[in-house]
């Protein structure tokens, strides 16, 4: 799994370099570690990120997580116990299209037990055994932000708040890619990355409100409507 690695890049490099000084600092708490992102698709590049994850033996073992630059580089450590890896791997949430990559694409860096393979299998698991009613319900919930930043994106543009509309519309564009992610149970690597395969990216006020529209009518016919009476709020 490592030919996918490039160690040769500055990020990769960095990536190896913070291997060696954790395996030396907490040989004894720390069970794998592992990279997502660019550099576990083997496409980094100038601007990427190290997105470093370290799974520990117990809590509070091993570094913390943090996020800042080393070198120029930013790094996106993050640290959770083997235990807790394995718990979020089997949990379903509205930000599962942004989230499943991780679980399915990260790659060892040192990893003796097999625990990626571990976190891979049980996210897939997971996923055979959902209802398609569970990622409705996901969906219908990011339909509902989306709904409501595209609104206030309306009533932005009608007030001349283009600045303001324009953070809103990012919004609505990106939980209607995720609608769109979780109905056709589909994963993206980034958020540019879910509005841009999902046509997105480009999408205007008038746009958004149609395809808004399209999901409406879809998670209705699956028995998901976004709209409803008081009772309905507590089912």
């Amino acid at each position: 799994m490592h030919d996918e690695i490039s160690f040769t890049s500055p990020r990769g490099q960095l990536a190896a370099r913070l291997r060696d000084v954790i395996e030396h600092r907490w040989p004894a708490e720390v069970r794998a570690i592992g990279v997502h992102g660019s550099l576990a698709h083997g496409v980094d590049h100038d601007g990427s990120d190290v997105n470093l994850v370290v799974v520990t033996y117990r809590p509070g073992a091993g570094p913390r997580s943090a996020l800042r630059k080393v070198d120029g580089i930013l790094v996106d450590l993050q640290v959770v116990t083997a235990e807790e890896g394995l718990r979020r791997a089997r949990e379903l949430t509205p930000r599962w299209p942004l989230e499943a990559e991780r679980y399915v694409t990260a790659r060892p860096l040192h990893d003796p037990r097999g625990w990626f393979a571990e976190q891979r299998d049980a996210h897939l698991n997971r996923l055979t055994e959902a209802r398609p009613v569970e990622f409705s319900g996901l969906a219908r919930h990011n339909w509902e932000i989306a709904s409501a930043a595209h609104g206030r994106a309306v009533r932005l543009v009608e007030w001349y708040e283009t600045d303001a509309a324009l953070v809103m519309i990012a919004e609505a564009r990106l939980h209607a890619a995720l609608v769109a992610g979780l109905l056709t149970r589909t994963y993206f690597r980034n958020p540019a990355d879910a509005v841009q395969r999902t046509g997105l990216a480009g999408a205007g006020v008038q746009e958004l409100g149609g395809v808004l529209k399209q999901q409406a009518d879809e998670l209705t016919a699956r028995g998901k409507p976004v709209d409803g009476n008081l009772a309905l709020l507590f089912e």
